[in-house]
């Protein structure tokens, strides 16, 4: 009998990692925006799996119509009392929840490495949730990341594409690569359109966050690093896929 999953309890910090850094948010966050923008549809936006709104609110001055859908219950009240009306927040599992039609651009980031049944939840993207013409956004972490590599050879990570005791912790199911995102993603019947890596990374997030705390990392080095990832996707902190409905795949542009 499979043991109920505790979703408040996987997005909570534990002793020895965070479930989220300051990288994330002030680096990974505004550099996934700027990978994003010239691939979006004017129209409505689906969030899948929001957390605590810190993602969305960069979304907002780019759609008035955002809906997000979030399963712990906690960090559907952190986005709410942030965000207001602004969004349609559902507290809900990706499996179970109704939405009100289809959207035009659907976003996912580091969230399909925490779900039991990922081709289920992206065949539910393809068949019900994206719009003719729209485009989804998927990004998770990078087995495959320099920094990651690294660690590998510190003997700190048994294998890039291991799982390891922290993220288990935080609800981590897989470790995606880039070869093995779009296995799954064509699994469900998506067409990869555009495919890349989002910021060059070669220290841990822990690391980034102590540095980002003095003078020695410039906004220019921060462009770098992001204009870099652009030219070795396989080494950077997130991989990233842009997709539409697999019934929609036809000769095109990708922008």
């Amino acid at each position: 009998m499979t043991t109920p999953r505790d979703y408040d309890r996987e997005a909570r910090n534990t002793a020895d990692h965070r479930y989220a850094y300051d990288f994330d948010f002030d680096v990974m966050h505004p550099y996934m925006v700027r990978s994003f923008q010239p691939f979006f549809r004017p129209g409505r936006l689906l969030e899948l799996g929001s957390f605590r709104g810190d993602f969305t609110r960069r979304l907002l001055p780019h759609f008035q119509d955002i809906t997000c859908v979030e399963a712990s219950a906690e960090a559907v009240a952190a986005a709410q009392a942030a965000l207001g009306d602004r969004v349609s927040m559902h507290h809900a599992l990706f499996e179970q929840v109704a939405l009100p039609g289809r959207f035009d651009n659907i976003v996912m980031t580091h969230v399909l490495e925490h779900l039991d049944d990922p081709v289920g939840v992206l065949r539910r993207v393809n068949d019900e949730w994206l719009a003719p013409g729209g485009r989804f956004f998927l990004v998770c972490p990078n087995a495959r990341a320099a920094s990651r590599q690294i660690a590998v050879k510190m003997g700190l990570v048994a294998a890039p594409e291991a799982v390891t005791p922290s993220e288990a912790a935080h609800g981590h199911r897989i470790t995606y690569s880039a070869d093995t995102l779009e296995r799954d993603a064509r699994a469900a019947g998506l067409s990869v359109v555009h495919r890349s890596g989002v910021f060059f990374k070669a220290l841990a997030n822990f690391q980034w966050d102590r540095l980002m705390r003095t003078d020695i990392i410039s906004p220019a080095y921060l462009d770098g690093c992001y204009a870099l990832g652009k030219e070795y996707p396989e080494l950077c902190a997130s991989i990233l896929l842009v997709c539409e409905r697999g019934d929609d795949a036809r000769p095109r542009k990708a922008s």
